[in-house]
């Protein structure tokens, strides 16, 4: 087994399970991420995933064992993206290209290289711990970010900040991921996990509609001029608002979350 997964409640956990291979990912293990996150996505009971990787180690990437067996471009063919507007397949990471309804918290242990790094970047927050650190790694070897490290970093730390990072391939250390918005917390070693699946748990208290909504329009926006945004925030969350704000807003108003107390919400 490459992959486990772990439920508690609302809050499912995705294990990159490879710590002989410090959880590089071949096309088997690329497959088990994909069906993990399927299932979660699909599942009634599931609000937040948690992205982990066993034995202190997210994901060093791509391996590159199974890369240096490659014998002809066809076997590099079911990487291809498609011509049309159809999904894309699997990233070579697994999930890379997927585009979930519910979001993905990145708990990072160790080091995230590469593929793992682009991985990390997929996640909508990523949790790490104090020694934790990311790299382009693979600018050594000649391999490429195609799991979208060129898409997604950029929008996370600027166009320069990216440029550097993915040039020089040097190490990214998790202080300075949180200085730059390449992580929003630094936890103890040994606690990224932890950390991520209680902020996974207070997520999950809230009305799952009106989040979900909120987190979609924040994708949606990019690259649009700011009328097409706010024009979009509006219908995308419309029918939050008819499925839980206005019952949400009956609440307050009958006494629940006042003065702040938002233990009965």
């Amino acid at each position: 087994m490459t992959v486990s997964v772990e439920k508690s409640g609302q809050v499912t956990t995705i294990i990159i399970d490879r710590p002989q291979a410090r959880n590089a990912v071949n096309p088997a293990t690329a497959d088990a991420l994909v069906a993990a996150f399927e299932d979660f996505d699909k599942d009634p009971q599931a609000s937040i995933a948690v992205f982990y990787g066993k034995g202190g180690c997210f994901c060093a990437g791509f391996d590159l064992k199974h890369a240096s067996a490659a014998k002809s471009d066809l076997e590099l063919q079911e990487l291809a993206m498609p011509t049309d507007d159809s999904a894309p397949p699997r990233g070579p990471m697994g999930p890379s290209r997927m585009e979930l309804s519910k979001p993905v918290i990145g708990a990072i242990a160790g080091p995230a290289l590469g593929g793992g790094m682009e991985l990390a970047l997929w996640c909508d927050v990523r949790v790490m711990e104090e020694d934790a650190y990311f790299g382009v790694f693979n600018r050594r070897w000649g391999v490429p970010l195609i799991d979208g490290g060129t898409v997604r970093l950029p929008r996370l730390v600027g166009m320069g900040r990216a440029l550097e990072i993915i040039m020089t391939g040097r190490k990214v250390p998790a202080e300075e991921c949180y200085r730059i918005g390449l992580c929003e917390r630094v936890v103890p070693i040994g606690k990224a996990r932890q950390a991520a699946e209680e902020m996974a748990r207070e997520i999950a208290r809230f009305p799952q509609a009106c989040m979900r909504a909120d987190r979609c329009s924040v994708y949606l926006q990019q690259g649009l001029p700011v009328h097409e945004a706010l024009r979009q925030e509006w219908y995308n969350g419309l029918d939050a608002l008819k499925k839980e704000g206005i019952a949400g807003a009956r609440r307050f108003a009958d006494g629940v979350g006042r003065h702040g107390d938002f233990s009965k919400i």
